[in-house]
C-alpha cells in the first residue's frame, strides 16, 4: 500500500494510498433485501486473529455474524474467492482491520482533525470489505459502501441489517457517476479502495467524492513505489 498527499505535491511511501483533496449529504439508494432463509454458520465462532482480538465482545460477534453471512451467500452467488471462514479472517478481516491505524494517522497528521468521526466511503466495496468492517471496529465514523452491482448491494443491505449497524448506508451507483453528482461530490473525509483497479484509475474514481483535505486510502500491495511510478507524471 502506498500514501499520496495531494494539493500540497508531496509524494510518500507509506503503508497506505493517500491522496489529500475537500464534500453535500448523501442520498442513499433505495434496495430490497432478500429473505435469506438458510441455516445460520457457525463455523466462525472459534475463529481469533491478532487484530480481531483487539476488539470488543460485541463487535467480535458482529464479525463473526458477518462472516457467516458471507460464507452462506457465497454458495449462491460470487461474493469472494475465499470460501474457507479461516482464510476469510485471515486474508479479508484482518487485511480490512489493518488499514485503520495508517487511517488514523494520517488523518490525523495531513488533516490535523480528530480521527473519532469521520466519513468514509469505500469505492468498489464489493462484499463489504473493508468498509464495512471498518463500520464495525470504529463505531464513530460514518461509513458508506458502493458498489455497482444490485445483487451485492442486496448482500450489504442483509449484512448491515444483520450486525445491527446503524452507522453505514448501501449506495448501488458506479463511482465515475456518482463522483460527478453534486450531492455526492467533494464530501467525504476518507475514500478508501481496495485493489478494485490501477492505482491511476482509482484516484479518478475516489478524487472527486473527497473533501479537499481528505484522504484518499488505496491498499495497492506490497511495493508502493510501482503504483506511484505510474501515476507520477
Amino acid at each position: 500500500m502506498l500514501a499520496l498527499h495531494r494539493g500540497l505535491g508531496i509524494k510518500r511511501p507509506c503503508s497506505v494510498g493517500t491522496f489529500v483533496k475537500h464534500l453535500p449529504t448523501l442520498v442513499p439508494a433505495t434496495l430490497h433485501p432478500t429473505r435469506n432463509n438458510a441455516t445460520p454458520l457457525t463455523t466462525t465462532a472459534a475463529l481469533n486473529t491478532p487484530l480481531f482480538e483487539t476488539l470488543t465482545s460485541r463487535q467480535k460477534n458482529q464479525i463473526h455474524l458477518y462472516v457467516d453471512a458471507l460464507l452462506q451467500w457465497n454458495q449462491k452467488m460470487n461474493l469472494t474467492a475465499v470460501t474457507e471462514a479461516t482464510e476469510v479472517m485471515e486474508r479479508h478481516i484482518e487485511d480490512s482491520l489493518a488499514i485503520i491505524p495508517p487511517i488514523q494517522s494520517s488523518y490525523v497528521s495531513h488533516c490535523g482533525a480528530s480521527c473519532d468521526e469521520l466519513s468514509l466511503v469505500d469505492v468498489g466495496t464489493g462484499a463489504g470489505l473493508p468498509g464495512l468492517i471498518l463500520a464495525i471496529a470504529c463505531p464513530g465514523w460514518k461509513v458508506t459502501l458502493l458498489e455497482s452491482i444490485n445483487k451485492r448491494c442486496v448482500f450489504l443491505e442483509h449484512a448491515v441489517s444483520l450486525t445491527g449497524l446503524s452507522n453505514v448506508q448501501v449506495i448501488r451507483e458506479r463511482a465515475e457517476n456518482l463522483g460527478r453528482n453534486l450531492a455526492f461530490r467533494e464530501v467525504f473525509d476518507v475514500a478508501v479502495a481496495r485493489a478494485v483497479a490501477e492505482l491511476r484509475i482509482l484516484a479518478e474514481y475516489c478524487l472527486p467524492l473527497v473533501r479537499v483535505g481528505g484522504l484518499f486510502v488505496a491498499a495497492k500491495g506490497h511495493d508502493p513505489l510501482v503504483s506511484m511510478r505510474k501515476v507520477s507524471p
